[in-house]
């Protein structure tokens, strides 16, 4: 064996001793969080595994998709309270965040690449929508929540089902193909040796003041309200599993992304886009602007000056194309 073999095999087999150490470290840590963190609404058995989610209010259906890294608990700082009193809220922790299982199937080892896509998530919540009785929904999402909206919506067009959605939401969220590919964090944790060795190693040592200014960077360039990351429980994806489910469900994304989009011009039913113009996560003038050329039921209202979290930024723009949503579907 060349030196260089011993040397590369020698540093293989230290990382991966490290990646063991920090697994162990991550088990105490995964059960620090999930008692700062725990559920806070109830489970539905699914095919495969369960669906955590919270369900209030009254009125029509609206069902509440989160983001990439995020669970539920980014609906239940603010706009479940302010929708309850005339909606029926139904916020899901989408497969393989917060405590829903990952898509029933899929390959869910430290080395494995398998990203459960957006078509088999709604698949998924569909049916958890179904045991739970809704019916007509308004589903919408933020960010990868949208892309799953939409996908939510494509499924409508083959299948008929009291589930499918009567209008889509989307708060920032995905629809286009887009140039360029993903940066290394995405690649590289969303590989085999990443989501085996990298993944253990930083989900045992990142410090929890990073999640905060993870949450920053994503308001920005507006500032995330007061108490919302806290509220959040970002360290939840930090947990190994969860981690490796979001990782790899953005590093597959994009072949998904481009399956639906060509699906997209059959779409009739309403679709209303709330975006920033500062967006730099998922650019208003890839998706956004782009999804409105080709389909003619998409109504986008624009926020200027605002980053990747309009929902929060201006809630009553958020509860505004919501309730456009409903009417344009007949729903209020």
């Amino acid at each position: 064996m060349t030196s260089g073999r011993k040397i590369l095999r020698a540093a293989f087999t230290a990382f991966g001793g490290a990646a063991l150490l920090a697994s162990c470290t991550s088990l105490t840590k995964d059960t620090q969080i999930e008692t700062s963190f725990p559920p806070v609404g109830s489970f539905v058995e699914v095919t495969g595994g369960k669906v955590h989610y919270l369900r209030e209010g009254t009125g029509p259906e609206l069902i509440l998709l989160h983001g990439a890294g995020g669970n539920l608990r980014d609906y239940t700082f603010d706009l479940v309270d302010l929708l309850k009193d005339r909606y029926t809220v139904t916020a899901f922790d989408r497969p393989g965040h917060g405590y829903t299982d990952r898509v029933p199937g899929i390959e869910t080892g430290a080395f494995a690449t398998d990203g459960d896509s957006p078509q088999a998530q709604a698949l998924m919540l569909r049916e958890a929508a179904f045991k739970l009785g809704i019916t007509d929904p308004i589903v919408a999402g933020h960010s990868y929540g949208g892309i799953v909206a939409l996908a939510w919506a494509v499924e409508g067009l083959d299948v008929d089902s009291r589930q499918n959605a009567k209008a889509v939401v989307s708060f920032a969220g995905v629809a286009m193909p887009w140039p360029g590919g993903l940066g290394a964090y995405y690649t590289v944790n969303g590989s085999a040796l990443g989501g085996g060795l990298v993944v253990p190693i930083l989900s045992a040592l990142v410090p929890n003041g990073t999640i905060d200014k993870v949450v920053d960077a994503t308001f920005a360039p507006n500032p995330a309200p007061a108490g919302y990351a806290q509220h959040l429980g970002g360290q939840l994806v930090m947990r190994p599993a969860n981690f490796r489910a979001n990782v790899r469900q953005v590093k597959t994304l994009y072949p998904n992304v481009v399956a639906l989009s060509k699906r997209y011009p059959e779409l009739t039913l309403p679709i209303e886009i709330l975006h920033g113009t500062e967006d730099k996560t998922v650019p208003i003038t890839i998706h956004a602007r782009e999804i409105a050329k080709i389909v003619p039921s998409v109504t986008v209202t624009e926020l200027a000056g605002v980053g990747h979290v309009p929902h929060h930024v201006d809630t009553a723009a958020a509860i505004a194309v919501i309730d456009a949503a409903a009417h344009r579907a007949g729903l209020r």
